[in-house]
């Protein structure tokens, strides 16, 4: 369907937003569950321009290069204008990086989301969050070779997302229970998603196949039914985490403390090296976040850590001045 402008834009007038950080996976649902974090995210300032082009002005924060074709946010916004021929004007960008790359709680899809989320409000809204996500996917491309959804969809429904299908895309917002909380160890080493990607197998046993979707469904059940037993039950992988976990220096011992804590599971964020736990209340989140850290202190590495609610907004205004 075409898209049609409104009768006046607001060239020159920036739009500050805060685009969050998102867990993908959620353990069971590789490349199809997600959910967006509090607390934690890129803040992005765009503006509409009379001349065409899309210009990357700043980037704070991280060494990222500001070439539209070869940053995330230039590619989805890339995508985004391609789909409105009739704008003849460009966009100008301005990234501050709150999620260091290669961190595994969605950098590329905070960046990407968060740009075309913001473009698309100064346009009066033409596309939909499922269109946005398809833009948002081609930045995900270009950081990992593959243009999945289970990073881009959380950050721009907010909440649980899942993605049923990506060709044709066909997203799903899955209830989320108001006692549902996240906490996140990031081991300050990088993981590019490409390279966690290749020790991956590519063929798995009709065992394990049937064990796994009894766990994804298992999972999506228990946030409909807000059935925090089930959730517990269901936070299992038996394909990825098994050969990923060996790639992040301490995981076996964080997942012990983690569950004898109290959190209902633990996990692998993404492709890592981030970690995660899922609580019930924000008391039983600070004693795992806690448990999960202690654990970690040993190893000698740097880290840093997150906590909260899960973000049912997605991305948000900061600023419209």
């Amino acid at each position: 369907m075409k898209k049609t402008l409104p009768t006046s834009l607001p060239y020159n007038q920036p739009l500050t937003v805060l685009s969050p950080a998102t867990i993908a996976n959620l353990s069971c649902g590789f490349d199809v569950l997600g959910l967006a974090l509090s607390g934690v995210g890129d803040t992005l300032t765009v503006s509409l321009t009379t001349n065409p082009g899309i210009e990357i002005s700043k980037i704070e924060g991280a060494d990222l290069p500001r070439e539209t074709d070869k940053n995330v946010a230039g590619v989805a916004l890339k995508a985004l204008l391609e789909a409105i021929p009739d704008y003849t004007g460009g966009v100008k960008l301005q990234i501050s990086k709150g999620i260091a790359p290669g961190s595994g709680i969605g950098s590329s899809a905070a960046s990407s989301a968060g740009a075309v989320w913001a473009v698309n409000r100064l346009l009066g809204e033409l596309f939909t969050p499922a269109e946005l996500t398809q833009f948002a996917m081609e930045g995900e491309r270009l950081a990992s070779g593959a243009a999945h959804a289970d990073n881009v969809a959380p950050a721009l429904f907010g909440g649980i997302t899942l993605v049923r299908s990506s060709n044709p895309l066909d997203v799903v917002a899955i209830p989320c229970p108001d006692a549902l909380y996240a906490y996140v160890l990031h081991p300050e080493i990088e993981l590019k998603t490409s390279d966690s990607r290749k020790v991956l197998k590519t063929r798995i046993s009709l065992q394990d196949g049937i064990r796994q979707w009894g766990n994804v469904g298992g999972l999506v059940a228990g946030f409909f039914l807000e059935d925090y037993g089930l959730i517990s039950r269901s936070l299992e992988d038996v394909i990825i985490e098994p050969v990923r976990s060996l790639l992040i220096p301490g995981f076996s011992e964080m997942k012990e403390a983690a569950l004898k804590s109290g959190a209902l599971g633990f996990g692998i964020s993404g492709s890592g090296p981030s970690v995660f736990a899922l609580c019930q209340g924000a008391d039983n989140c600070q004693r795992a976040g806690a448990a999960i850290s202690e654990a970690f202190e040993g190893i000698g590495l740097s880290f840093n850590t997150y906590q909260g609610p899960v973000n049912s907004q997605g991305v948000q205004i900061v600023s419209n001045e």
